[in-house]
């Protein structure tokens, strides 16, 4: 995997997050090669990390065995149609993390059938800490997908999907979900002042809290469920709180608001494949 070179397509945020996971993973940084159109982002990312850079992208697919398309998807097409000589000449496994850019329009777009894996990560990922739903072309050997993993698991953990249409359910549970859980907690801080915490005390106790209940989830083998029980005792505070957010079915109302999240998935989806 460290012999493989790879070629960034854009060199924003979630870019530079895998560039960072990589090489604090021990990858040799002159493998890694990306392209963005600003000199300042070219600059910070060549002294930050020893990555090679390049104003134009298809200077960037020389000698290149995995290509990571990091534009914005209104862009996809354009900057697919760009490279799209180069991308057929080498025949990379193309690695996508364009939300809503379906695998079909990529190969359309590159003109030719191409290995594709379409991934969803979230904005954890910035902080290593990603859950990134993956989905393989037919065109993805097995070689190829253990590839692609690596490179996602560099921000996160990684899990496959059986189905492309499965990235919108994706995109919906944890794409949109680190937005659900800021949501809930700027509530509970609201809570707590209301009660008569000052502000900053509030805003810690309520971060703290949600970290400490993430890490109780992910080291017990317990549901999150089972968890809620066990630390729910009979007639105490926790239960009259939870009877207050289970009165207003909050189970109905969290599938309502993925349900929401996955059709516009869908839309925004159908929409970009229709593009040129």
């Amino acid at each position: 995997m460290t012999t493989t070179r790879i070629a960034f397509i854009g060199g924003g945020n979630m870019a530079t997050s895998l560039i960072a996971g990589l090489v604090a993973d021990g990858y040799a940084p002159d493998a890694l090669q990306v392209a963005d159109p600003s000199a300042d982002r070219r600059r910070m990312l060549q002294t930050r990390y020893g990555v090679r850079v390049f104003a134009d992208n298809r200077d960037a697919l020389a000698e290149t065995d995995t290509l990571v398309l990091c534009v914005k998807p209104q862009l996809a097409a354009q900057v697919c149609a760009e490279i799209a000589d180069a991308v057929t000449a080498r025949a990379p496994l193309v690695l996508s993390i364009m939300a809503g850019v379906p695998e079909q329009a990529i190969q359309r777009w590159l003109g030719g059938t191409l290995p594709v894996v379409r991934a969803m990560p979230n904005t954890p990922a910035m902080v290593q800490t990603g859950a990134i739903g993956l989905h393989a072309s037919a065109e993805v050997g097995e070689e190829g997908r253990n590839r692609a993993e690596t490179i996602l698991r560099a921000v996160g953990l990684t899990r496959w999907v059986e189905t492309e249409a499965q990235i919108d359910a994706v995109t919906a549970l944890s794409g949109s979900g680190p937005a659900y859980f800021f949501l809930f907690m700027e509530a509970l801080e609201e809570a707590g002042i209301a009660l008569g915490l000052d502000a900053d005390t509030a805003r810690l106790l309520t971060i703290q809290t949600a970290l400490g209940a993430a890490k109780m989830a992910v080291e017990s083998e317990d549901t999150p469920g089972q968890l809620r029980e066990r630390v729910t005792s009979p007639g105490g505070t926790t239960e009259r709180a939870l009877e207050h957010l289970l009165k207003a079915d909050l189970h109905a109302l969290m599938k309502r608001a993925a349900r929401a999240a996955h059709d516009r998935a869908v839309d925004l989806s159908r929409s970009l494949s229709e593009q040129a």
